[in-house]
């Protein structure tokens, strides 16, 4: 699943690049799109998988703030 998810990302890197340094005219809205929905979904299996310590975390965070 990881080394799937690697080369989309790079993929996606390489047509928002375009082939030899060459840009491209238009815009490469599916290419962000992609990225988008990929951040998103990296996002939210981190917040599953970690809910419990980023809460933790994050109070903590607040409660050094405040003291």
């Amino acid at each position: 699943m990881t080394t799937r998810l690697a080369l989309r990302l790079h993929a996606a890197v390489l047509r928002l690049t375009g082939e030899g340094g060459r840009r491209r005219e238009r815009g490469d809205v599916p290419g962000w799109v992609l990225i988008t929905l990929m951040t998103a979904g990296l996002v939210s299996v981190l917040w599953v998988v970690a809910q419990d310590q980023l809460v933790a975390l994050f109070r903590e965070a607040l409660a050094s703030v405040r003291n």
